[in-house]
């Protein structure tokens, strides 16, 4: 199998491997205070502290979690319900505070999230719109901060886009909360490992006070080579959150529950290897990407790349492709090309296997047949250049077999029609 999925989980790197397997010989639990419970307190904490040292942040600001789904909940629901009770009771007025600005175009992560405090907890929802590469409107973010900036819980975004593999204007947009007091979480699950991320330097850069510009951030360890069942918030020092679970108080008593560390010990791993060699790990994947993107052209040239491509290397995840096919159906195309010996995806693997239409290509202002025909190919650190011609030589009688499906279905509807 030539595996071209990536961005939905990475193989585990050798090193990774090793300190999992190393770690679960440990004994103790790190909240126990006898020698056997402080080793193992000693090693989870070495490991937050390496993880942390990756993001440009302090040990102190590392939270597990389960996976990043939990992160960005945690993230998301603990700054909002600590905005609307703690900080709104402080204020004077507890209800003002009900809005939460969301690109559209969001992981299902973050919209599953909102749309539960919608339902649940009486939320408002502001959508702002990206543009035809999928990069958030700084203007109509500006204009919501500007309006009411008091009436704003917190901004959520990605970092980059999971799906189309845009680098959203992050540095701009922690600017831009800072500037009107409102705490940002971003999503970075899918720019950790791609692209350089300085927690700390970023809050610099844009004057961030305390609790508002950049406050959390959401990281995964199984993209970067670590083991699935493991992810982080990363919490500033200055954020209050409410917190999901309740129990023995563990990590600022924001995340109760016995950490898992052997888990933590192999993230630690994985996130100190690909930080050393992220510079010319993501310049071979981007060059891997641009020869593949080449490809598809060549051999399917009504394919349309989706988001952003350049000019510069800091617009596009370097291990992102991202194609409409037209006339074809995406899932008809990654079954076959799966059938052929090359994993792909349609987007989000996160999404139950359920068919739809790209909800990120429709927030683009694509067509659904555009959406429907969409098809992800994402490069890793084990990626080489067999496997995009693998990928490539598959793709031709693949492409050919879609689209005589797709036009049989449409004349079939035509008929019923």
């Amino acid at each position: 199998m030539v595996y071209l999925d990536h961005a939905a989980t990475t193989p585990m790197l050798p090193e990774a491997i090793e300190a999992l397997t190393a770690a679960l010989a440990v004994v103790g639990n790190p909240s126990s205070i006898h020698s056997a419970g402080q080793q193992a307190k000693r090693l989870l904490e070495e490991s937050r502290e390496r993880i942390a040292a990756t993001l440009g942040a302090d040990g102190i600001e590392i939270v597990f979690t389960g996976n990043g789904t939990e992160a960005v909940n945690l993230a998301i629901k603990g700054i909002w319900w600590q905005r609307r009770t703690v900080a709104g009771v402080a204020a004077g007025s507890p209800a003002s505070r009900r809005r939460i600005l969301v690109p559209a175009g969001e992981h299902h992560a973050t919209i599953d999230t909102v749309e539960w405090l919608v339902a649940h907890e009486g939320a408002e929802v502001v959508e702002i719109p990206l543009d035809e590469l999928g990069r958030v409107r700084l203007d109509v973010l500006a204009d919501e901060l500007d309006r009411d900036a008091a009436s704003v819980a917190l901004v959520t975004m990605l970092w980059a886009n999971n799906e189309v593999g845009t680098i959203e204007p992050v540095e701009q947009v922690a600017r831009l909360t800072a500037q009107a007091g409102v705490p940002l979480h971003l999503d970075a699950i899918a720019a950790y490992g791609q692209v350089p991320i300085d927690v700390h330097g970023l809050r610099r850069a844009t004057d961030a006070p305390r609790g508002a510009g950049l406050v959390a951030l959401s990281v995964s360890a199984h993209k970067i080579g670590g083991p699935a069942g493991i992810g982080a918030l990363v919490l500033d020092r200055s954020a209050a959150v409410e917190p999901l679970i309740h129990g023995g108080g563990q990590q600022r008593k924001v995340r109760s529950g016995t950490q898992d560390v052997a888990a933590a010990a192999s993230f630690a791993a994985a996130a100190e290897l690909v930080a050393s060699r992220l510079d010319a790990d993501t310049a071979r994947m981007a060059v891997l990407r641009d020869r593949l993107i080449a490809g598809v052209r060549d051999v399917v040239p009504d394919a349309r790349l989706s988001g952003d491509i350049g000019p510069g290397a800091s617009v596009r995840l370097p291990g992102n492709a991202h194609f409409s096919f037209p006339g074809c159906e995406g899932d008809s195309l990654l079954f076959l090309l799966d059938a052929a010996g090359v994993a792909v995806s349609t987007g989000s693997a996160c999404q139950a296997g359920v068919p739809e239409p790209s909800h990120v290509l429709m927030a683009m202002g694509r067509s659904e047949a555009d959406a429907r025909g969409a098809l992800r190919i994402t490069i890793g650190h084990g990626s080489t250049g067999s496997d995009v011609d693998a990928f490539l030589a598959a793709l031709p009688a693949a492409h050919a077999q879609a689209a005589r499906a797709g036009l049989a279905a449409r004349a079939t509807s035509f008929d019923r029609a």
